[in-house]
């Protein structure tokens, strides 16, 4: 499985891309907002590989890889998780690594797995979350056409503190319009 963009791709990782991963992950910054344990092993990177392929072949979750198509290297992941095949709705989750920050490619992997959803897995609602005051997600999120739906208050222990939640919503009819 492979999303072609224009500076990343999305697509399925393999063992090859347990390095990656790895040299990425285990920057304490990035398990600040996520739910990437810290330390992160390279044991860790196998793990979540092979947990990735399992549910992409049940076809329960997506967890691809974001590709900087530069290189051929994984620079961050993507995941679209909680799938309501009923309900058509699923959340969506992401992180980069921190020397790729700020420069547009987590907004456009966003982008494609929106697409991914809305299109191939005719979602009609798509929600994400993001810990408070991890304020730049929160922007990227409103950028993409994201509405802040709500503020659940203490809903995470992160690091030994109390971090609230920010959710929001978007529906493929806001997709479209972008």
């Amino acid at each position: 499985m492979k999303i072609e963009g224009k500076s990343v791709n999305l697509r399925k990782v393999t063992k090859s891309d347990a390095q990656s991963i790895y040299e990425h992950a285990r920057d304490r910054e990035i398990s600040r907002y996520t739910f990437i344990p810290h330390p992160y092993k390279r044991e860790d990177a196998l793990q979540f590989i092979k947990f990735s392929r399992e549910q992409l072949k049940k076809g329960n979750e997506y967890h691809l890889g974001i590709e900087l198509k530069a290189t051929g290297q994984i620079i961050g992941m993507i995941g679209m998780m909680q799938i309501s095949r009923k309900h058509r709705r699923a959340e969506v989750g992401y992180w980069l690594g921190r020397s790729y920050w700020g420069k547009g490619y987590a907004a456009e992997a966003l982008r494609l797995m929106l697409r991914f959803g809305f299109e191939q897995l005719k979602l009609v609602r798509i929600t994400a979350g993001v810990m408070h005051p991890n304020l730049a997600s929160a922007r990227m999120l409103e950028k993409a056409g994201f509405t802040f739906e709500g503020r659940l208050r203490k809903n995470f222990m992160q690091h030994g503190r109390w971090l609230d939640e920010l959710r929001y919503g978007i529906l493929k009819e806001e997709f479209s319009r972008k």
